[in-house]
C-alpha cells in the first residue's frame, strides 16, 4: 500500500457520513453483543466453574473468548466538480461476509431511491470499518467500479485511542501499480479536510448541547427530569410511611395519643377523593383523557413548529450552497 495518492484530488468530509457509519456500527455491534443481565452472568459463573471443575480450563477459555468487532459496510455518495469530491451522505449496504460479495439488488434499489430524495448525487464509492484496510476488501472495491470507475474508500476505525488527536477516518484511492512485473490495484491513502453547511453546524451544535457535561449518562435532560420525579415518589412514600408507623405505634398504646395530630392526618384523608366511587371514576377519567389531548395537541403545535423552521435553515442553508456552483447529475 502506497503512503499517499498522486491522484491530485481535493476531498471534503461532512460530518453526517462520520455520524452516519458510526451509527451503523453502534447498532451492529449492540444486536451482536447484547447487554448481559444479572441472571445471565451468575448463570454463566456457575457453568464457568462447573466446566473448570469437570475439564480443567476449557470453561473459563470459552466463557472469556471476546467476539471480534464487527465490520460495517455502506456507501458513499455525493459529487465530484472537477478534482474536487465531496462526500455529503451515505447508506447502509448488505454484505456476504462467506462470498465477501454486496447484495446487488439491494444497492441498486438504495441508488434509485436515494436518486429521487438526491437527484444531483451519485455514489462516490463505499465506506467500512476496521483499523487497516484488508485485503479481501479490494474485491468490494472492484465490484463498484461498474457505478463509478474510481471510487473512493472511506474507513472508520472504532477503537479509542486516546493518544490519537485526529479523526479516526481515512480515504484510500485506487492506483494501478506494476508490482513484480504484474500490474495489480492498491490502496493508496488521501488527505481531506471536513466541510460543514449550515444545516449541519446546526445538527453538531443541537448535539454538543445535549452531550453530558460529567461524562455520564445521567446529565441528560431525560435523566434528570426523571432522578427528580423518582426523589419525589421516594420521599412521598418515606413520609407515609413515618406516618403510618405513628399511628400503628399509637394504636397499641406505645405512645400517648395526641388528639392534635389525629385531627391533622384526618383531615389530610379527607382531601383523598372518594375513590371507590363511580362518580369518582367517571369524572376522573374524562379530566384524564382531556388532559392527554390537550397534552397531544401541544405537542402536535410543537413538532410542527419546529419541524417549519428546520425546514426554513434547510431551505436557506441550500439555497446558499447552490449558489456557490452547480452539482454533477446522479449517476
Amino acid at each position: 500500500m502506497s503512503s499517499s495518492s498522486s491522484s491530485g484530488l481535493t476531498f471534503k468530509l461532512h460530518p453526517l457520513v462520520i455520524v452516519n457509519i458510526s451509527d451503523h456500527y453502534t447498532r451492529v455491534k449492540s444486536q451482536m453483543n447484547p447487554p448481559v443481565t444479572s441472571t445471565a452472568t451468575t448463570s454463566s459463573s456457575s457453568t464457568t466453574t462447573n466446566n473448570s471443575n469437570g475439564s480443567g480450563d476449557g470453561g473459563v477459555t470459552a466463557v472469556s473468548a471476546a467476539a471480534p468487532p464487527p465490520r460495517v459496510y455502506g456507501c458513499v455518495i455525493g459529487v465530484q466538480r472537477g478534482r474536487i469530491v465531496e462526500i455529503f451522505n451515505s447508506f447502509e449496504l448488505l454484505y456476504d461476509p462467506v462470498t465477501h460479495s454486496l447484495d446487488r439488488a439491494f444497492l441498486e434499489k438504495k441508488q434509485e431511491l436515494y436518486k429521487k430524495v438526491f437527484p444531483h448525487f451519485y455514489i462516490l464509492g463505499w465506506y467500512s470499518t476496521g483499523s487497516d484496510a484488508e485485503e479481501f476488501d479490494m474485491h468490494i472495491h472492484k465490484a463498484l467500479m461498474d457505478i463509478n470507475e474510481s471510487p473512493v474508500y472511506v474507513l472508520l476505525n472504532p477503537l479509542i485511542n486516546p493518544a490519537q488527536k485526529d479523526l479516526p477516518v481515512t480515504i484510500y484511492e485506487s492506483e494501478l501499480h506494476v508490482i513484480d512485473g504484474i500490474p495489480q490495484l492498491i490502496f493508496v491513502r488521501s488527505s481531506y479536510t471536513i466541510e460543514t453547511v449550515e444545516a449541519e453546524r446546526i445538527s453538531v451544535d443541537h448535539v454538543a448541547h445535549l452531550k453530558p457535561s460529567d461524562g455520564g449518562s445521567a446529565a441528560t435532560q431525560l435523566a434528570a427530569h426523571l432522578t427528580s420525579i423518582h426523589s419525589a415518589i421516594k420521599m412521598l412514600n418515606s413520609r407515609i410511611r413515618v406516618l403510618h408507623h405513628y399511628l400503628v405505634a399509637m394504636q397499641k398504646g406505645e405512645i400517648p395519643c395526641e388528639n392534635s395530630l389525629l385531627r391533622q392526618v384526618s383531615s389530610l384523608l379527607r382531601r383523598l377523593p372518594a375513590i371507590e366511587s363511580e362518580k369518582f371514576q367517571d369524572d376522573f377519567l374524562m379530566e384524564y383523557n382531556d388532559t392527554l389531548l390537550i397534552t397531544y395537541l401541544a405537542m402536535f403545535t410543537n413538532c410542527s413548529s419546529t419541524m417549519n423552521e428546520l425546514v426554513d435553515k434547510f431551505n436557506t442553508a441550500y439555497d446558499r450552497h447552490s449558489r456557490r456552483g452547480g452539482r454533477t447529475a446522479f449517476i
